[in-house]
């Protein structure tokens, strides 16, 4: 009777520790960044402006891709042929061109010395063991709204040679 009385008294803590949700910090009505859409739309008159942005582990990238997605144009645009607006963090800058309506044409991004995907690091190191990576840089171009560009350019080491490479995001070594 002993035992059943233990594993009842057991089982019932158990369960109501399991029952209640995890809270990982947010406050009511935030969302996660891996739960955002992948695409932003932003409305320049009659047109849409789309912007892209990456799934890029690296904070400082997260940081200046929400900080351009809340950015507002406002009535800045107005008057020119183009607009370039040019945002820029520690490692690294994002350039965002407006045409005259007011409408996102292009965004190129640059970063360098940025937290690698997994993907991008077991590729390097499955294809070149012992070699260390030195330096990175990470490029992003959008144009229309379509991916243009998305690689990160590597230099490795081994000993005393030195190699560049180019991955995409994806784990495939292009050259």
């Amino acid at each position: 009777m002993k035992t059943f009385l233990l594993f009842l008294s057991f089982f019932s803590l158990t369960a109501n520790s399991f029952s209640q949700g995890e809270n990982s910090g947010l406050k009511e009505g935030e969302i996660k960044m891996d739960e955002l859409p992948a695409v932003v739309i932003k409305s320049a008159g009659k047109d849409f402006s789309v912007y892209l942005p990456d799934r890029n582990p690296d904070a400082h990238v997260i940081a200046l891709q929400q900080e351009f997605i809340s950015y507002n144009l406002g009535k800045d645009y107005e008057g020119f042929d183009s607009f370039l607006v040019v945002l820029e963090c520690p490692k690294g800058s994002l350039s965002a061109t407006y045409n005259h309506n007011g409408k996102l044409t292009s965004v190129v991004e640059n970063y360098e010395n940025v937290k690698l995907p997994a993907k991008v690091i077991y590729a390097i190191y499955k294809e070149y063991p012992g070699w260390t990576i030195v330096k990175d840089k990470f490029l992003y171009t959008q144009k229309e709204g379509d991916i243009k560009k998305k690689e990160y350019n590597l230099k490795i080491a081994k000993d005393n040679t030195v190699r560049k490479i180019v991955v995409k995001p994806n784990g495939e070594i292009v050259k």
